[in-house]
């Protein structure tokens, strides 16, 4: 599904890739967890053809990323902070996102009634609040039901029920086999949503395989900890 090779990326002096290798297969859950500056948003903007790296092999679908965009309509991407046009309508994003995707809506009413959109419709976008934002971003990203997922802190700025939602919607998408890919600081979260952890550190990836195995291996009870006790290893051998 997703595969990685030798993957590098500098901005100006700064190397912020160092050379990945990962292969995540179809309809799995994984979190990218790490400290601030570690990686883990270039290599997501780098998967979606966003970033280009200076050096490295992308296979997405079996499409090798170089300069072909088409394997994106498999993609729905749900970014930390969206930017959308300030006096576009709710409604006419939707419409806007439609014909530029050129693909069937499956799912756009029923996201719409699950995240209690239909009173913000005809809201101008510079209206809304942080969480209703997040809520269109939501429900671009899962309304033309691709086969890849991408959550970028997916539910700051959500209420406890909207929160609920999304992670119900989230579990719905994997049980349907999808693959879903999930960044975020909130280790409860991922706990309940994923399966699997990809742990970046530095440019690199510390560690990649089932969260069970990564508490086993730690001999910790949550996730939160098993992560600290990898950082604080990794401080050790660094010091």
């Amino acid at each position: 599904m997703i595969e990685v090779e030798e993957l590098k990326k500098s901005f100006g002096n700064l190397q912020v890739l160092k050379g990945m290798n990962l292969s995540i297969p179809s309809g799995q859950a994984t979190g990218i967890v790490g400290p601030n500056g570690a990686g883990k948003t270039t290599l997501i903007k780098t998967l979606l053809g966003l970033v280009k790296p200076d050096s490295g092999t992308i296979r997405v679908m079996d499409t090798t990323l170089n300069g072909d965009w088409l394997y994106r309509k498999y993609i729905g991407y749900m970014p930390q902070v969206a930017r959308y046009p300030e006096n576009m309508k709710v409604h006419e994003l939707l419409d806007f996102i439609k014909g530029l995707r050129d693909q069937e809506a499956v799912y756009e009413e029923e996201l719409i009634d699950q995240f209690n959109l239909k009173p913000e419709l005809n809201k101008p976008l510079r209206t809304l609040s942080g969480g209703n934002r997040q809520k269109v971003g939501a429900t671009l990203a899962m309304m033309f039901n691709p086969e890849i997922l991408f959550f970028d802190e997916p539910t700051a700025g959500l209420d406890p029920r909207s929160s609920h939602k999304f992670k119900q919607r989230v579990q719905s998408e994997k049980e349907n086999g999808k693959t879903v890919i999930i960044t975020s600081h909130i280790m409860s979260e991922l706990e309940q949503l994923v399966d699997h952890v990809i742990f970046i550190l530095d440019g690199k990836i510390r560690y990649y395989g089932s969260m069970q195995q990564l508490l086993d291996q730690s001999k910790e009870e949550r996730l939160e900890a098993a992560i600290a006790r990898m950082m604080e290893s990794d401080d050790e051998v660094s010091a």
